[in-house]
């Protein structure tokens, strides 16, 4: 139940006392003060926000009137030595970001600039388009990293025998190789807090590329299965920590209106680099042994991916640091400054700053161990319901089998009746496949939503790797053309499916579904389980197919898309277009009730799609939801019985 302004802080204190309205307080007290002021607590509870008060839903400043939120901003401006007069109005702004046409305390030049912001999206400074670009690259060298090993894989397991030393068992060698990198990622993705806490955004950023740098030229040089397993495990320090900051520091600095855009690019460009990565392997496929290095070609493959880091390392002391990064170290005009170049108008970068304090500030009451956040992303149902989630589209994007292709695929078409070369053009189609269908995804997440979008695509991924596993029943002796068609039609339209849908949704969802104070620790658990689950895959792949045969490995992949629809269906919460304040309330409803909504609605539409019944839909689940987070118990009443808990 909602409390009042009063009880949620000091009894007998008011908000504008509080907030050093009336009085000035030292800085530490008004980030304690200004973290109670903005949501009520309840003991061991999450926020409970109250009705706007003025500003928009959702907004942690819609409780105060305008008045209070640009004494606020002139205080904050105050204690650090910034202009008061400009973050009172840029307070303002943030309080109401679209009603600025209202506020007759701004200046023409400063209207025309919020609406050119609003009214043309990517209206932004030179130095935000370099953020991007360094975000672009980066997610390229990622990419990149992954991918040259598809090619490389044609040819270094016979030019250091592992099926002379190893017998049966090379093909688990050659699953510890290619996945090498990734059992590291899963465990440096949790060290990237302490990188970035001591490096910032930007610094960590350029020694995790100077380090994929290293080992991609390591990786061109060595002269034994082991040392080649050593190099790409060390290149997972650099790909686990990198996957985990660059998205955040993208996100951090992006205006909020293109936000969403830019954690969409990191899987665009990551295409985009699996893609260079094909074509590196095709470039590099006819060149000859000179000199001593014996397999000269492969060694190119693998050395290739270390260009595009290159970009990157020389790209990074031109960018401004995160604002957000700065501001906790408590270098709050540098964060001005920063945010200055990223922006059109003083008066935009006034409003970020400010809205960015009083986000950091309601982090502020959740301060406790790391431990103790780690303990309550599984304690507290609302966090527990998130990490279900993330974890889940972090696993079925990996065992969707989307990168066993991306990783074998020269393999498979070779087994399928390709030459070596065209199996190397048909993985380049495949990658080509994997980037430009990333597109459409970008114009679909917010318009369908991220359950719909996997709950349409699981299927139909399901389909296609069964068409693709049947391909492999067909005598290629006979009937040639027909197993190569089969194979790769199922291939091709499995990975069209896949970059609509599961493709994009992951590390969108997870970085939107936990809330503020534990959302960096959240992040480390969703990247983790990508990348440990990356590697089961790319470890197991070689022995799977050797055992159950390539029809009998696709098959087994297709059942886990056909799993991962009722996966989604039951236990996947719905995150598109809400609210902070709606968030808190959709995942703090228990599994149970919505699973069972979730199957009540599948039958609705059942009925109201194929049998076309005239039948209402049923009440949104976000309605429901916050229905009863209002006090309303039996707001799902007709979903669940009355054993389960609420």
């Amino acid at each position: 139940m909602p409390m009042s302004s009063e009880s949620a802080g000091v009894p007998g204190v008011t908000p504008k006392e509080k907030f050093g309205v009336t009085e000035r307080i030292s800085s530490e007290e008004s980030l304690n003060s200004i973290s109670k002021e903005i949501s009520g607590i309840e003991d061991g509870g999450l926020p409970n926000r109250q009705a706007p008060g003025g500003g928009e839903r959702g907004n942690l400043l819609a409780t105060y009137s305008e008045a209070e939120t640009m004494d606020m901003g002139r205080k904050y401006a105050q204690e650090h030595g910034l202009d008061p007069e400009l973050f009172a109005k840029g307070a303002a702004v943030a309080r109401a970001p679209k009603l600025f046409n209202d506020m007759d305390f701004l200046t023409d030049e400063e209207r025309e600039g919020l609406h050119l912001e609003q009214s043309k999206r990517y209206h932004i400074p030179r130095k935000m388009v370099e953020v991007i670009a360094l975000g672009s690259v980066a997610a390229a060298v990622q990419g990149m990293d992954q991918s040259v090993i598809n090619g490389a894989t044609l040819f270094y397991p016979q030019a250091f025998g592992l099926p002379r030393l190893f017998g049966k068992d090379a093909d688990l060698v050659e699953g510890l190789v290619n996945g090498a990198p990734y059992v590291c990622c899963a465990i440096a993705c949790w060290t990237s807090d302490y990188w970035n806490r001591h490096l910032g955004r930007r610094w960590t950023i350029f020694w995790t590329c100077a380090i994929s740098f290293a080992t991609c030229f390591w990786q061109g040089f060595v002269n034994n299965w082991w040392h080649l397993f050593i190099a790409r495990f060390f290149m997972g320090v650099g790909v686990g920590v990198k996957s985990a900051t660059v998205p955040v520091y993208a996100a951090e600095c992006a205006p909020a209106h293109i936000r969403g855009s830019l954690v969409m690019l990191w899987q665009f460009f990551t295409a985009f680099g699996i893609m260079l990565g094909y074509v590196a392997c095709l470039a590099f496929y006819y060149v000859p042994d000179r000199g001593i290095a014996y397999g000269l070609n492969w060694r190119l493959m693998l050395g290739s991916a270390s260009l595009p880091a290159i970009f990157v390392c020389v790209q990074v002391p031109f960018v401004p640091e995160s604002p957000r990064w700065l501001m906790g170290k408590g270098r709050h005009q540098e964060a001005f400054e920063s945010y200055c170049k990223m922006r059109k108008e003083k008066i935009s970068a006034a409003r970020d700053l400010f809205y960015q304090y009083v986000l950091l500030s309601e982090e502020h009451q959740y301060e406790s161990s790391t431990i103790k956040r780690i303990k309550e992303m599984f304690t507290i149902r609302r966090n527990r319901n998130a990490s279900i989630g993330s974890w889940l589209v972090m696993f079925m994007q990996q065992f969707c089998g989307i990168n066993v292709i991306a990783y074998y695929s020269s393999s498979i078409f070779i087994e399928a009746g390709f030459s070596v070369d065209n199996a190397l053009i048909a993985s380049w189609g495949f990658g080509m496949m994997n980037f430009v269908f990333a597109i459409p995804a970008i114009l679909t997440i917010d318009k369908f939503g991220r359950r719909n979008l996997l709950l349409t695509t699981f299927p139909l991924m399901c389909i296609f790797l069964i068409i693709a596993g049947c391909g492999f029943l067909i005598n290629k002796e006979t009937n040639p053309n027909g197993q190569l068609a089969m194979v790769i039609i199922g291939v091709y339209f499995h990975c069209i499916v896949y970059s609509s849908g599961e493709g994009p949704v992951p590390f969108t969802y997870s970085a939107e579904c936990f809330p503020l104070y534990i959302r960096d620790l959240g992040m480390s658990w969703a990247t983790s389980t990508c990348w440990f689950f990356n590697f089961i895959l790319a470890f197991t792949w070689p022995r799977l197919v050797t055992a159950f045969t390539p029809t009998g490995a696709f098959m087994w992949y297709a059942g886990w898309n056909f799993a991962g629809f009722w996966l989604v269906l039951f236990c996947l919460y719905e995150t598109k277009s809400l609210t902070l304040e709606e968030l808190d309330d959709v995942f703090s409803v228990p599994m149970p009730i919505h699973a069972k909504y979730q199957f009540a609605t599948f039958i609705n539409d059942i009925e109201r799609w194929i049998f076309r019944r005239k039948i209402p839909k049923l009440e949104p689940f976000q309605d429901l939801a916050k229905e009863r987070a209002h006090g309303d118990s039996d707001a799902f009443a007709g979903y669940y019985n009355s054993s389960v808990k609420h």
